[in-house]
């Protein structure tokens, strides 16, 4: 390139530089010149024609205007699925509220999880002397020094509930023989730090509890649950 074209090259970006300065600080300038809006002329983003500025400003905004349809798409399916979570949580409440020995609690908390939650694979671990929960096939009391506890020691000191997966040993102290069949965990502290005992769920898909799941619903269940339970002792 010359010196001269390069002087050239120079101009023209400054004069282009100058007319964008301009447009910006004077963006009615299309409005009080529409003839020269009208005569625009810009490539087509998918061919080689050419179309009016006004014309591309058109797709443009469809663009946008399906980029935000999609959002409120998404923004609809996961008001529905808190909705559906919403109402889910609220038979499993009353069932909790008409029972009155613990017993009774105990029976409707594993009724609700299956029926209201889909939740077919479920154990509930208490710690301590519970002698009136004897013969529940639901619940499994454990003494508060059973070394099986020491792996979900994190799980405790945390107080929050934990998705995703968990190690052989913990799957087999949960479940049973079951255990190796649950792809993934729900593990949910009950109590004061877990001082209660913990809710297992657990499911043959890998994705029904992941670690990215919000466990917000988790937490409130096992305040639901602590309550109940302790309110008939």
């Amino acid at each position: 390139m010359t010196t001269r074209e390069a002087r050239g090259l120079a101009a023209v970006e400054t004069e282009e530089e100058t007319i964008a300065g301009y447009l910006q600080r004077n963006p009615d300038f299309f409005e009080r010149h529409q003839a020269v809006l009208v005569r625009l002329k810009l490539p087509h983003v998918r061919g080689g024609a050419t179309i009016s500025l006004v014309e591309r400003q058109i797709e443009v905004l469809r663009e946008k205007l399906g980029g935000l349809e999609g959002k409120l798409a998404e923004l609809v399916r996961v008001a529905r699925a808190n909705d559906a979570i919403a109402e889910r949580l609220h038979r499993f409440t009353r069932r909790l509220l008409s029972a009155i020995a613990r017993d009774a609690a105990i029976t409707r908390i594993e009724t609700g999880l299956r029926e209201d939650f889909d939740a077919f694979h479920a154990v509930l671990i208490l710690i301590g002397e519970h002698p009136d929960l004897a013969g529940q096939h639901f619940v499994r009391t454990v003494r508060a020094d059973d070394p099986n506890l020491k792996s979900f020691e994190s799980l405790f000191a945390t107080g929050k509930p934990r998705c995703g997966q968990a190690r052989d040993t913990q799957r087999e102290f949960l479940f049973g023989p079951e255990g190796t069949e649950m792809a993934s965990l729900a593990l949910v502290p009950l109590g004061d730090k877990g001082s209660l005992g913990l809710l297992a769920l657990g499911s043959a898909d890998k994705e029904r509890f992941h670690p990215g799941m919000s466990t917000e619903f988790l937490g409130r269940l096992a305040e639901l649950i602590t309550d109940s339970l302790s309110a008939g002792r």
